[in-house]
């Protein structure tokens, strides 16, 4: 199953952040992005985070001014359902020695921050529980490299 990064996306802390063409992914993240609260976000295993394009259509049809990156996901996936971008789904992005692969590893439970991306700030739209799949999903960096948008995702397990 192959997919497309659409959106690549990064803030100096906070939200939303804004799309880039491309960077390089390590152990620690999207180069060139920063998270405030590190508690809750960022780290190994939630080093980088994904959300499918496919939600952000959803949700926009529905009436909310979500746009790719309004959320804090970095990359934004088209061509893969949420389900496939699961905890435990492995993908690669890219080919050739540049290429990164990332194992994803727990969904990314939204907060308030990210109100003004939904009509009436109900953030909640884009939590596991109340809706599954219909989340951000964080992943741990398996090979590190550099990303551009138009890459494409493959998914490998």
């Amino acid at each position: 199953m192959r997919g497309t990064l659409v959106s690549l996306n990064v803030s100096t802390g906070g939200v939303p952040k804004l799309p880039i063409r491309e960077a390089v992914i390590s152990g620690s993240g999207v180069a060139g992005d920063r998270q405030r609260d590190l508690k809750w976000h960022g780290g190994p295993q939630r080093a980088v985070s994904l959300l499918a394009l496919a939600v952000i259509r959803e949700l926009q049809a529905a009436g909310h001014p979500i746009t790719p990156g309004s959320t804090g996901e970095n990359l934004t996936v088209d061509g893969l359902t949420p389900e496939q971008l699961a905890p435990g789904a492995r993908l690669r992005i890219g080919s050739g020695p540049d290429a990164v692969e990332l194992q994803l590893t727990t969904w990314l439970e939204p907060c308030a921050k990210i109100g003004n991306s939904f009509t009436g700030r109900r953030f909640v739209l884009l939590a596991h529980k109340t809706t599954a799949c219909r989340s951000r999903v964080g992943a741990l960096v398996v090979v590190p490299g550099t990303v551009r948008t138009g890459d494409v995702v493959e998914l490998l397990t």
